[in-house]
């Protein structure tokens, strides 16, 4: 069954989840980011605060129960049919810390790391993951 693309721009939700010092990235399974590390997330359902959507989605995405932080800023994925992506996303990323749980990946995720927050080595990751990371991180911090 084909999925129809929206016809307007789509809010979103993603954690960087800190624990021990460390930031949980995971690969996306699907596209439009296949292959490629980020932060777990997803879209916003009608009726949902941003918050509970976030606990909802890396819930659903990762097992884990995260206490969140605050707001560490946003990023715009915009139609690109040269990387399969058709859909436009308003993705406002949090701050989070590991509350309970170990990692158990849903079939929309392949891999898991916990990194340092400044070193994702050689790893294909989504763009403007680094920022979100180290502006997530300052207020983890604090």
């Amino acid at each position: 069954m084909a999925t129809s693309v929206p016809e307007r721009p789509q809010l979103a939700v993603s954690a960087a989840i800190f624990r021990d010092g460390q930031v949980l990235l995971v690969r996306r399974a699907r596209t439009p980011a296949r292959g490629l590390y980020s932060l777990p997330g997803g879209r916003v359902e009608l009726g949902e605060t941003l918050t509970q959507a976030l606990a909802r989605e890396v819930a659903e995405e990762t097992g884990l129960t995260i206490a969140i932080v605050g707001l560490a800023g946003y990023r715009e994925a915009l139609p690109d049919p040269r990387r399969g992506a058709a859909g436009h996303y308003l993705i406002m990323s949090f701050a989070a810390r590991w509350a309970a749980g170990e990692v158990r990946l849903n079939d929309e995720l392949d891999d898991a790391l916990w990194r340092d927050p400044g070193d994702f080595g050689a790893l294909s990751t989504t763009e403007g993951l680094a920022e979100i990371v180290a502006a997530a991180h300052r207020l983890v911090a604090a």
